[in-house]
């Protein structure tokens, strides 16, 4: 029977101390995965800019003037090399993301088209296009797509004084209508917005909620971006990043947790804290839509550092000498962890 979690559990969490808290979601994370693989995925922004929405944090918005480039709808040809790529660099998973309200009745073709296309690569798909309608949810599900993004981004209160364009109901009513048709269900939130503790406790609880936990759930570092109204925000303390993460994989065991948008600001013994705090996931390319991303071979030493390892076998070797002979090692040891199970 699904748990259903109150606020006052999941504060009880919050409050626990540091190591404890870090080693008890660890202890979860073996429980349900191997505790050295990490699934790795890319983002490609298909469409860039001009949005409708009013999120203070995006700099897509329409609303405000940041330096992006606003780009068109990439013909399938250059999102299908991308996705080839990605491939060979070892993501299992091509996301694709538009910055729309909502996609047109006119652009369904085209995205089925792509999904077709990218799968025949053999990746799994992953969108995010903004709402979504039963009939297109379901064109999307027929064209083979696995999984969907709809962040609900902070609680409801904060979420009020940094979105009007789009209520917190709305993000709620388009995961329920992807969750019918079977797409699995990407949803996440961003850290940084000027929540308190009570407010990511308040997000990791609608998630935990919901009537099917997100089999993806992204946590991001908000990215200060020149020109939006958060652009001056106070950087979340690292420690109470890493309590938000360890929380969420006691909460949802079975879910892989990624750590996003942010990345590139983050030390390595900040993200290294994070995958034992329960990340068993992270975007992987030199950029996220439009915020920069570690690069490749910065991720692949770290990688090497800390014995993990991707669910695909990365072929790469043009920055970094032997990484087919160290990924051949990496497998070879995956029975080798510790299992605090067991102890």
């Amino acid at each position: 029977m699904k748990k259903i979690w109150n606020i006052q559990e999941i504060k009880t969490l919050f409050k626990k101390p540091f190591l404890e808290l870090i080693f008890e979601a660890q202890k979860i994370h073996r429980k349900h995965f191997n505790p050295s693989e990490i699934q790795i995925s890319t983002l490609l922004s298909i469409k860039t800019g001009l949005c409708p929405e009013d999120c203070k944090y995006c700099a897509q918005s329409s609303r405000y003037k940041t330096n992006i480039k606003v780009e068109k709808l990439l013909k399938i040809d250059e999102i299908i090399e991308k996705a080839k790529q990605a491939k060979q660099s070892g993501s299992d998973r091509f996301c694709m993301g538009a910055a729309w309200k909502h996609p047109k009745e006119r652009d369904m073709p085209y995205l089925i088209k792509i999904i077709q296309e990218v799968k025949k690569l053999g990746l799994e798909t992953c969108m995010t296009l903004g709402s979504l309608n039963d009939s297109q949810a379901q064109q999307l599900y027929d064209a083979g797509l696995d999984f969907y993004n709809h962040n609900l981004d902070t609680s409801p209160k904060v979420y009020k004084k940094i979105i009007t364009t789009r209520t917190y109901q709305d993000r709620l009513n388009t995961l329920n209508i992807i969750q019918k048709t079977g797409i699995k269900i990407c949803s996440g939130g961003i850290l940084g917005l000027g929540e308190k503790t009570h407010d990511r406790a308040e997000l990791l609880m609608q998630l935990a909620n919901l009537k099917k936990i997100p089999d993806s759930i992204p946590i991001n570092m908000l990215v200060n971006i020149k020109g939006t109204p958060m652009e001056n925000n106070k950087k979340i303390n690292t420690f109470d990043f890493i309590k938000t993460i360890a929380v969420a994989r006691i909460m949802m065991p079975q879910s892989y947790i990624r750590l996003s948008a942010g990345r590139e600001n983050m030390s390595k013994n900040m993200q290294t804290m994070c995958f034992i705090a329960g990340v068993n996931s992270i975007f992987y390319g030199c950029k996220l839509l439009t915020t920069n991303n570690p690069k490749q071979k910065d991720d692949l030493q770290l990688f090497q550092q800390l014995g993990l390892y991707p669910k695909k076998k990365i072929i790469y070797n043009k920055n970094l000498k032997n990484i087919n002979t160290l990924n051949t090692k990496m497998i070879n040891n995956t029975s080798k962890y510790y299992n605090a199970i067991m102890n």
